[in-house]
C-alpha cells in the first residue's frame, strides 16, 4: 500500500494556485443557498458589521452587504479579492475585500465586528489550527457578538477540504459560546445535500 500523500502548505500560494488552475471547487459561483434562506427567514439576524473569512470570489459577503450588513472580506489569494471587488463595483454594492492571512487579524480587528462569517474556511485550514481559528473569531467579535456558519460535517479522508463532526463544533466553540441555532441545512448544494449545519453561535458575556 502506497504512503498517504502530504497534506500541501497551505499558503497564499496555494490558493491562488487553485483559483488560477480551475481546482477551486469551493467557489459555488453564488451565495449558499441556507445563507440565502436565513436571510429571508423570520429569524434573519438584524444587519451589523460582519467579517467574511475567506471571503473568495466574494458571493456570500456580497449578499450579506445586499441585506445592509456592513461587509469586510478577507482571503488569502489576490485573484480572488480582486474578483470580489470587482463584483461589487458591479453590482453597486459597498463591501470591503482585504488580501489578509485570518490569524494575523487580531491585532488589526481586535473586537470591531458583530458577526463573523463562516462557509468553507473552517474546512480548508488545517485541523491542529481549529483551536487558534476559535480564537481568532473570539478575537474579532463585540461582546455578545456572533458566528454565522455553514459547516461542512463530511466524513470523508484528507483535505482540504477536513470535514468536521457536529461533536467537535461543541468541543471547540464551547465554553466560549452558546449556541442559538444549529440545523441540519435542507437546501444545500448537490454534492454537500445532508452534510451541511447551519449554526449561529453567540460569544457569552463574561461576568465582571
Amino acid at each position: 500500500m502506497s504512503d498517504p500523500q502530504p497534506t500541501p502548505a497551505l499558503t497564499a500560494e496555494f490558493w491562488e494556485g487553485r483559483y488560477q488552475d480551475g481546482t477551486d471547487r469551493w467557489d459555488l459561483g453564488q451565495p449558499a443557498p441556507p445563507f440565502v434562506s436565513l436571510l429571508q427567514s423570520p429569524q434573519a439576524p438584524a444587519p451589523g458589521r460582519i467579517a467574511v473569512l475567506g471571503s473568495g470570489r466574494g458571493h456570500d459577503a456580497l449578499l450579506f452587504a445586499q441585506h445592509r450588513f456592513e461587509v469586510v472580506g478577507f482571503d488569502f489569494a489576490p485573484s480572488a479579492i480582486v474578483a470580489a471587488r470587482a463584483a461589487a463595483q458591479e453590482r453597486g454594492l459597498s463591501a470591503q475585500f482585504l488580501q489578509r492571512d485570518i490569524f494575523e487579524l487580531d491585532t488589526e480587528f481586535a473586537h470591531q465586528f458583530d458577526y463573523v462569517l463562516e462557509h468553507t474556511c473552517f474546512c480548508a485550514i488545517l485541523p491542529e489550527q481549529r483551536g487558534d481559528y476559535v480564537r481568532l473569531v473570539q478575537n474579532l467579535l463585540r461582546p455578545a457578538g456572533e458566528l454565522i456558519g455553514l459547516f461542512w460535517t463530511h466524513g470523508r479522508a484528507g483535505g482540504p477540504p477536513f470535514g468536521v463532526s457536529v461533536t467537535e463544533l461543541y468541543q471547540q466553540f464551547q465554553p466560549e459560546f452558546e449556541v442559538v441555532l444549529l440545523e441540519r441545512a435542507t437546501n444545500s448544494v448537490e454534492g454537500r445535500r445532508n452534510e451541511e449545519y447551519l449554526v449561529r453561535l453567540r460569544m457569552k458575556v463574561q461576568q465582571s
